[in-house]
């Protein structure tokens, strides 16, 4: 086997991938979460915003393989990595002692990743494959002209009179059922406390943590995650408490 492969099937090769495979997905949600928040920008904007993804092509698969690429590396490195702590540590008494020292966030981070990764297929089979609401999805599929130009950082990206799908509408009508809302929030919730951990483990791989930056660093990761829980929550409360309605009248009393 080549330098390059042993490094890979060592350990510190695999915390490595582990890593960048999570920093690409840290940069994912991230980006995800600031295209959703146009959703209180109105349904234009939305939806523009929507068709400008789709005017993509080629760009926007390559970005979405890329992303499934880093799911399946870090779901790998996690699970073998898990494998060989739990074979070095010996001793049920050396186990116990481990986990008293543990962070809640540490010991927790396999049944999160679970439920995230759980939450994450439902959420592609909603609003990515029509699996699931299919009501509001179909909603989605229904197009209508923009009235307004969509930009991106002052440039016109999609011209008004494009026409483009409601995905405003499935995204308002989606959180409209208490049960998906319900789930979207505990399942960011898990994630957001996932990420906590992460960033320690990504700073300490990288060597960025030290113990005169581990304080800091950690308060940077508490205060990086509750901005992404709260962004994320902004949206399913503020449809469950009627700040966000359907923008087209009948499609909104077809759902009363």
């Amino acid at each position: 086997m080549n330098s390059g492969g042993s490094f890979f099937c060592s350990s510190i090769g695999r915390k490595i991938l582990m890593a960048v495979s999570g920093l690409m997905l840290i940069g994912f949600v991230v980006g995800h979460l600031v295209g959703n928040l146009q959703v209180f920008q109105g349904p234009e904007h939305l939806n523009g915003y929507a068709e400008f993804l789709h005017t993509m092509g080629p760009m926007l698969w390559v970005a979405r393989i890329g992303v499934v690429a880093a799911v399946l590396v870090h779901v790998w490195a996690a699970t073998v990595l898990t494998l060989e702590n739990r074979a070095a540590r010996g001793p049920e008494v050396y186990g116990f002692k481990h986990t008293i020292q543990a962070t809640l966030a540490s010991r927790s981070m396999r049944i999160t990743g679970y439920i995230v990764g759980a939450f994450l297929l439902y959420h592609l089979a909603h609003f990515t494959w029509g699996l699931a609401q299919v009501d509001t999805f179909k909603d989605s599929l229904k197009e209508y002209p923009l009235a307004t130009d969509y930009r991106v950082a002052g440039f016109v990206a999609v011209k008004a009179g494009t026409i483009t799908k409601d995905v405003y509408n499935m995204v308002v009508l989606g959180f409209q059922n208490v049960f998906v809302s319900g789930f979207y929030i505990v399942a960011v919730g898990l994630l957001s406390f996932h990420l906590v951990h992460g960033f320690d483990s990504m700073f300490q791989t990288f060597g960025l943590r030290s113990g005169r930056w581990a304080r800091g660093l950690r308060l940077v990761s508490i205060l990086f995650c509750t901005v992404y829980f709260l962004g994320n929550l902004a949206m399913p409360a503020a449809v469950l408490l009627g700040k966000l309605q359907p923008h087209t009248p009948a499609v909104a009393a077809a759902h009363k």
